[in-house]
């Protein structure tokens, strides 16, 4: 009866990594020229990582994105264009914001707060870390270059790839993000010239350039004013999956973080 039972046991484990779910990881997209599209590198770090990318488009039906988030297990938002600052941070445009797109606004803003509201663990890239203020309740720099003038770190990297790392952050000792990389200070690339001001309440700045333009945020503590779930909240403002496809596994685990929260 014993050695029956301790079979049982093992079968019924082999069955539940049989049948156990990946992940599913959605990834948000852009549209441009009447195409929904997405960066290879950002389905290609979530497959190294574990993961089943979706990708989702742009879509300003609350229906349709509810039912999406029914179906991921964790989100990506990724990089692109500037946010409107009149609508969603109350300041006139500067001269030097970029272009904008208000249909993307809407619908980044919305699926982010529906899977903070619903417990879906976020990882925001770029535009991504920045839709983390914009989202709930916090603002940005429109334009670096004409509005930090203390700013002295090339925060748009060009003409290079960014497939390697041009410029230094420090990373806060004990944070979630030097937690997954092991370290306190990475060399990263870098193409933006927005970046989060103002950090929302239940946001901690966990990284900076030598310049002390915000380079990482993540969740401390609760939201305020927003319905929030309670899930891992991170936002990296520079760009892992490009380094990451170019064959350096150096920021590949916070792509395995988030499939690793999403598991959950």
């Amino acid at each position: 009866m014993k050695r029956f039972f301790i079979l049982t046991l093992v079968l019924l484990g082999a069955a539940a990594g049989l049948f156990a779910k990946t992940p599913v990881i959605g990834i948000s997209a852009y549209s441009e020229d009447g195409r929904c599209q997405v960066n290879m590198t950002y389905v290609n770090s979530v497959r190294m990582a574990g993961g089943v990318p979706l990708v989702i488009p742009v879509t300003g039906d609350d229906a349709q994105i509810a039912t999406v988030l029914d179906a991921i297990d964790g989100l990506v938002m990724t990089g692109g264009e500037d946010f409107d600052p009149l609508k969603w941070f109350g300041e006139e445009p500067v001269r030097g914001l970029g272009e904008v797109v208000p249909a993307r606004d809407e619908f980044d803003v919305k699926l982010v707060r529906a899977a903070v509201a619903k417990g879906i663990p976020v990882l925001g890239i770029c535009r991504g870390e920045q839709l983390l203020a914009v989202a709930f309740g916090g603002s940005l720099w429109q334009d670096i270059p004409s509005q930090v003038p203390s700013s002295y770190v090339k925060h748009r990297q060009s003409p290079t790839t960014g497939t390697v790392g041009t410029h230094s952050i420090a990373i806060e000792k004990g944070s979630l993000l030097a937690k997954i990389l092991g370290k306190e200070k990475a060399v990263v690339n870098t193409f933006h010239h927005q970046a989060i001001k103002d950090v929302p309440q239940g946001f901690k700045v966990v990284a900076r350039a030598a310049d002390g333009i915000i380079e990482a945020v993540e969740r401390t503590g609760k939201l305020s004013n927003y319905p929030d779930g309670g899930a891992m909240i991170l936002g990296v403002q520079f760009h892992p999956e490009v380094i990451t496809n170019a064959g350096n596994p150096e920021f590949l685990p916070i792509f395995r973080k988030l499939v690793e929260e999403a598991s959950k």
